[in-house]
């Protein structure tokens, strides 16, 4: 007769499921791991930094924590890092803060693949900047859930009235962000939980403007990455620079003419 015993693989929990092996478990770190290095590198660094301070809450307390990281007058010059925690800090673990992860996942490894590392970078330093001057204006310590939001936005901007699933709806790609604002109000049962969303929306259209609408009617994109960036960063990010010219000064010629 077999001992069960010394069959890892032979053991049940008390529900009759077959137990977690050792084994499975590091395959299955082993495959998240996998997964996490995969993340686009600057995707991944601000992952890290959400998840980061999202722990240090955990140590720290919820009100010491916020006293460290929250947004303040005080932030220039005399406590720059408040400008990083701040647009980081997606609050202590929950349900909400595990989806903003998981959407900071998705939207923003899907931005950095579409402009590239290095106009990724030139968007979170922008929204870092349009962001904490709302939120001295509409007195918001904390910014991550709306950088989030403007990510949502500016990738819905691209195309529009493409057809999405979310959750258990089909909707036009726009409408998103304002599902991500309702869905909030509704569970937070509080009409301020769509301050953040508001404050993404309106910042993550500026970038949107300047980067895609207002080239196309010759204007200059402000918020590019320098070129000694898009060199360090990406390196094809030139030529999508010189295309971009070229499709710009393409434009208006009649067929056939000089």
């Amino acid at each position: 007769m077999k001992n069960e015993s010394s069959n890892p693989q032979g053991k049940k929990t008390l529900t009759g499921k077959p137990s977690l092996s050792s084994s499975s478990a590091s395959t299955r770190a082993s495959t998240l791991l996998s997964k996490y290095s995969k993340v686009l590198p600057l995707t991944r660094i601000y992952m890290s930094l959400c998840c980061l301070l999202t722990f240090l809450s955990l140590l720290l307390g919820e009100e010491m924590s916020q006293g460290l990281f929250a947004y303040t007058k005080e932030s220039f010059p005399f406590q720059p890092w408040r400008y990083v925690t701040a647009a980081s800090f997606l609050g202590p673990p929950s349900i909400q803060s595990l989806m903003s992860v998981y959407y900071l996942y998705e939207y923003g490894s899907t931005l950095e693949k579409t402009f590239g590392t290095s106009d990724f970078l030139a968007f979170l330093l922008s929204q870092v900047f349009l962001l904490s001057t709302l939120a001295g204006i509409f007195m918001t310590p904390f910014f991550a859930n709306s950088v989030v939001t403007a990510m949502l936005h500016v990738l819905s901007r691209q195309l529009p009235h493409q057809n999405v699933k979310w959750l258990i709806f089909t909707v036009p790609y726009w409408t998103l962000p304002y599902g991500l604002l309702l869905s909030d109000v509704l569970q937070t049962q509080s009409p301020a939980s769509a301050t953040p969303h508001v404050m993404g929306i309106l910042t993550g259209h500026v970038f949107y403007f300047f980067n895609t609408v207002w080239p196309k009617f010759g204007g200059k994109n402000w918020l590019e990455a320098p070129d000694f960036v898009k060199r360090k960063f990406d390196e094809d990010g030139i030529d999508r620079k010189e295309k971009r010219v070229k499709r710009k000064r393409g434009r208006g010629k009649v067929l056939g003419g000089s």
